[in-house]
């Protein structure tokens, strides 16, 4: 080998390959996944968007469905493998979220052995993004692939710029982590590119300002975002919108990688942009403690080139860890796409008997069976998307499924309810006079009501 030429990235892409494998292996399917197979399945039913959440009793209409690609998509996953198809997609979305930061972390100029030391506790701290099969599994290739292009365009300034014009279109059908990538890519275009050459950045700034409009809502796009971003969840800070907390084990793993390579990213001394998208990105992390995945994906290549330093770091790898890397990610593939990944809700059987039990009443059910139970083609009272229904109905939904007793007033519009077993809910239900247990399995308890005094759905 030529000692002027760096040595291979071995190292990195053993990482990478092994952390695929490992994500391959554990990946289970979230929440927030199985409505948009739902949704999709509805598109292709009757060969358009329907008008708000189809599958759910409470009202719903004018809801501007704005991620009709990925319903589209999981609804292929879902009918081709089932949850197979979403765990073979996760692993998959994971393996090329690392080899995009890993072509990162070479083209910043770091060494083999420091990309691939940052790369695992990435992957360490960043564990739920990259194990649970949710809608993010778009973000985790797109947002690398958004950040590798802006770092190439502060290096070397070219038409490619443009490039992220189409990004944020595609990605806004997909995912709402496109509002992260547009204020990462606001920051450069606003912060460095304008100071050099105002009238390009002036330009693709407003185009990519503009670039999120181009979904199935057009002008109602904003409305969408706003009304996830103003939910009941989002302003409580419950389920996937909870902060960061010490109480938490995965949030102080995530704190303990997060401090030193945002700490060795800020001494690489970055450019202004990236200070600003950094410190941005922290608060997104510390206000919703998923956002952390996209503070330690862009903090990755700097804290690299940081521990990379002066040294050379010119240790090859022997001839076999050249081809580990390739082997374990196909392995890893191979995995993902034949285990059966555990549902996490309640059985067919369960989800049956509870359509029996409601008749042509919805049932009422924690946000993962309810997303189970659309997916079935049974029509539920409320569920996720939870932002599609008017406030009060979100606020009353949460309260329930939290236990608490603000929340019964669900009740009274359903005739069967179908519980996690490990939900408060559940521990409310069996003290409830009008409900008995009907059923149960490993995961869930079927209550039906006991008389037939009901309400129907307002």
């Amino acid at each position: 080998m030529d000692k002027s030429s760096p040595p291979p990235y071995c190292f990195t892409w053993l990482a990478a390959s092994l952390v695929t494998a490992l994500a391959a292996a554990l990946a289970q399917v979230g929440g927030d996944a199985r409505w948009l197979a739902a949704l999709g399945a509805e598109i292709v039913k009757r060969g358009h968007i329907p008008d708000g959440v189809p599958y759910a009793a409470l009202p719903s209409s004018g809801w501007p469905n704005v991620p009709v690609l990925s319903e589209l998509a999981f609804d292929g996953l879902e009918s081709a493998l089932g949850d197979r198809g979403l765990v073979l997609a996760q692993a998959t979305a994971a393996g090329a979220c690392l080899a995009l930061v890993a072509l990162g972390m070479r083209a910043a100029g770091a060494a083999d052995l420091p990309s691939a030391l940052v790369l695992f506790l990435v992957a360490l701290g960043a564990a739920p993004a990259l194990v649970i099969a949710r809608v993010q599994l778009f973000s985790l290739v797109l947002f690398p692939l958004l950040v590798l292009l802006v770092r190439a365009e502060a290096r070397s300034p070219s038409r490619r710029v443009w490039l992220l014009v189409p990004l944020i279109a595609l990605w806004s059908s997909l995912h709402g982590a496109v509002l992260v990538g547009l204020a990462v890519a606001g920051s450069y275009l606003a912060l460095h590119r304008l100071r050099w050459r105002p009238a390009s950045a002036l330009l693709a700034l407003a185009a990519t300002v503009a670039a999120p409009l181009a979904t199935p809502a057009l002008e109602r796009t904003p409305c969408y975002y706003l009304g996830v971003l103003g939910s009941e969840a989002a302003l409580r800070g419950e389920g996937l919108w909870a902060p960061l907390s010490l109480g938490k084990p995965l949030d102080v793993l995530f704190i303990v990688v997060a401090v030193p390579i945002v700490a060795s990213a800020i001494l690489s001394r970055p450019a202004p942009w990236e200070l600003v998208a950094l410190l941005g990105l922290a608060a997104g992390a510390a206000h919703t403690a998923r956002n952390g995945v996209w503070l330690l994906l862009f903090a990755a290549a700097p804290a690299a080139r940081c521990l990379t330093g002066t040294r050379a770091w010119r240790l090859v790898p022997p001839p076999p860890a050249r081809y580990a890397a390739a082997l374990t990610f196909a392995a890893a593939l191979v995995i993902a796409g034949l285990r059966t990944p555990d549902g996490g809700v309640a059985g067919r059987l369960l989800r049956d008997a509870a359509a029996k039990a409601a008749g042509t009443d919805p049932i009422l059910a924690d946000p993962l069976d309810a997303e189970a139970l659309a997916l079935d083609g049974r029509r539920i009272l409320i569920g996720n998307p939870l932002d599609a229904f008017p406030r009060r109905e979100q606020r009353l939904y949460l309260d329930w499924a939290s236990g608490r007793a603000s929340g019964d007033v669900l009740l009274a519009r359903a005739r069967a309810v179908l519980v996690s077993s490990s939900e408060r809910a559940q521990e409310r239900l069996t003290l409830h006079a009008r409900f008995r247990e009907a059923g149960r399995d490993a995961h869930a308890v079927l209550y039906v009501r006991r008389s037939r005094g009901r309400r129907p759905p307002e």
